[in-house]
C-alpha cells in the first residue's frame, strides 16, 4: 500500500471543548458556594483522585454565541497568574454535548439521505466538510468536489475519502462501491464528537486498517462474505485482537447512541447498509426526540 500522510486536520471541536477535555462528570457536586452573574460555584470532588475543587458552572446566552467576554479574559488570567494566594486554574470541563451532537447528526442523515435517493455519493464527508450556521442551528453538508453519481454496478476510484473517514473496502481496493462508504464516514464523525477526538487517526493506509481492524474486529469471509476477494486483502494480517470491541470505549455515553456507531462502523458493507435502512426510521425518530439529561458547564 502506498504511504499516505494523515490529515492535516480533523473535525474541530474548538467551539465545544478543549482539547483533551474531561467532562464534567468526572465531579461529584458537593454543595453550592456562590453564585454571579456569569455562573454558580460548587465544592465538588474529583472522583478518580479524590481531590477537592472549585466547580464554576458557566451560564450561557442563548441569544448569544460563545462564553461571554468577561469569562475568556478571566480564563486568560488565572492560566498567567501563579502565586499561593490566588486561586489556581486546574482545569476546564465541559458537559458531554451528547443531545446537540445527536440534533447535528439527525441533519447531517437527512441531508446524505437525499444525496443517495438521488444517486449522488458524497465521498469526503468530514468535520471541515460540515459547516454550522443559523446560530449554531442548522447544518449543511459542503464541498462536493469528490462527489458522484452511481449506480449499483458502476466501477468507481478508491483513492478517495479522507483517510481518517475512509471505509475499510476502499483501503482493500475496492472499485465497486454505494451508500455504505458515506455511512462508514458519518459514523466516524459521530464518534469524534463523543469522543472529542479522531476515532481512527491513522497516518498510513496500513495503520488506518489496523486502527479500524483493533476495534471493528479483523475481517473474514464469516463476518465479510467476499472480503478475500478484494485486491489488497492478502497483503493484511492480524497483528492486533481479532474480538469487536468498538463499543467497548463508548461504555460511559448514552446507549442508543452507541447503537447507532455501532451500525454504522460494521466492517461488512452490505451487512452496514441493509442494517441501516432497516433501522434508518427507528433511529432519526430517536434522535429527534430523545432528551438526554445534562447541564450546560
Amino acid at each position: 500500500m502506498d504511504g499516505e500522510e494523515a490529515p492535516p486536520g480533523a473535525l474541530n471541536l474548538a467551539d465545544y471543548a478543549p482539547a483533551g477535555a474531561r467532562t464534567v462528570d468526572c465531579f461529584r457536586r458537593i454543595r453550592k458556594i456562590g453564585e454571579g452573574t456569569y455562573g454558580e460555584v460548587f465544592e465538588a470532588m474529583d472522583i478518580i483522585t479524590g481531590e477537592r475543587a472549585a466547580l464554576k458552572k458557566i451560564k450561557l446566552d442563548d441569544g448569544k454565541e460563545g462564553f461571554p467576554r468577561q469569562i475568556l479574559r478571566e480564563i486568560k488570567l488565572l492560566k498567567k497568574l501563579d502565586h499561593e494566594n490566588i486561586i489556581r486554574l486546574k482545569e476546564i470541563v465541559v458537559q458531554h454535548m451528547e443531545q446537540e451532537d445527536q440534533y447535528y447528526m439527525e441533519q447531517l442523515l437527512k441531508g446524505l439521505h437525499y444525496c443517495h435517493v438521488n444517486n449522488v455519493l458524497h465521498r469526503d464527508i468530514k468535520g471541515a466538510n460540515l459547516l454550522i450556521s443559523g446560530g449554531g442551528k442548522l447544518l449543511k453538508l459542503a464541498d462536493f468536489g469528490l462527489a458522484r453519481p452511481f449506480t449499483r454496478d458502476g466501477s468507481f476510484t478508491n483513492h478517495v475519502i479522507t483517510l481518517w473517514y475512509r471505509p475499510p473496502e476502499l483501503l482493500l481496493g475496492a472499485t465497486n462501491y454505494a451508500e455504505a462508504v458515506d455511512i462508514w464516514s458519518v459514523g466516524c464523525i459521530f464518534a469524534e464528537f463523543l469522543l472529542r477526538k479522531p476515532l481512527f487517526p491513522g497516518r498510513t493506509e496500513q495503520e488506518q486498517l489496523s486502527k479500524i481492524f483493533e476495534l471493528c474486529g479483523f475481517p473474514n469471509e464469516e463476518n465479510w462474505p467476499g472480503v478475500s476477494k478484494l485486491p489488497l486483502y492478502k497483503t493484511i494480517h492480524p497483528t492486533t485482537p481479532t474480538k469487536r470491541r468498538l463499543r467497548d470505549i463508548f461504555h460511559n455515553f448514552d446507549s442508543h447512541a452507541v447503537d447507532l456507531i455501532d451500525r454504522m462502523l460494521i466492517l461488512n458493507p452490505t451487512e452496514l447498509y441493509d442494517t441501516l435502512i432497516a433501522t434508518a426510521k427507528s433511529m432519526i425518530t430517536f434522535i429527534s426526540t430523545q432528551k438526554l439529561q445534562g447541564e450546560q458547564h
